[in-house]
């Protein structure tokens, strides 16, 4: 996936991210993708803690796909990259990446569910919040 992000997250690979030939194990991938979608949630003045107690709206990852490209290994020094590329009522699609000095090393789309916090069920992402990230969708041109 050659998006490039509209936002990204610098993250170093330690020890407890590789196995024992020092390559990041493929589930550390999922977790530092979680973590560029925080903080770019964040980013946009829409921090999960907020979300839940202001809106009881938390996201759950509903569908992933991962391409694994080239490894990361000990020490590297990684670019976490987050787009949107849909927006619907109750969920929201990223194009997300890892890359190491411009190479990329995996491309992923995620789709999370807008949950309500208190009972874990569908609901739609409030109108302002779902028009903020509808708008952050790339033209059909893109």
């Amino acid at each position: 996936m050659s998006i490039a992000p509209v936002f990204s997250i610098p993250t170093r690979v330690y020890w407890e991210d590789t196995d024992a030939g020092g390559v990041v194990y493929h589930a550390q991938y999922v977790a530092f993708l979680e973590r560029a979608r925080t903080e770019w949630l964040r980013a946009q003045g829409h921090g999960q803690e907020l979300l839940r107690q202001n809106h009881d709206l938390v996201f759950a990852v509903r569908a992933m796909q991962l391409d694994f490209l080239r490894p990361a290994r000990l020490d590297d020094l990684l670019d976490i990259g987050v787009r949107v590329i849909r927006c619907k009522r109750a969920s929201v699609t990223f194009a997300q990446t890892i890359a190491r000095g411009g190479e990329t090393l995996l491309g992923a789309e995620v789709r999370v569910a807008a949950l309500k916090a208190s009972t874990f069920t569908p609901v739609a992402l409030p109108d302002a919040l779902y028009q903020e990230f509808k708008a952050l969708e790339p033209s059909p041109t893109e």
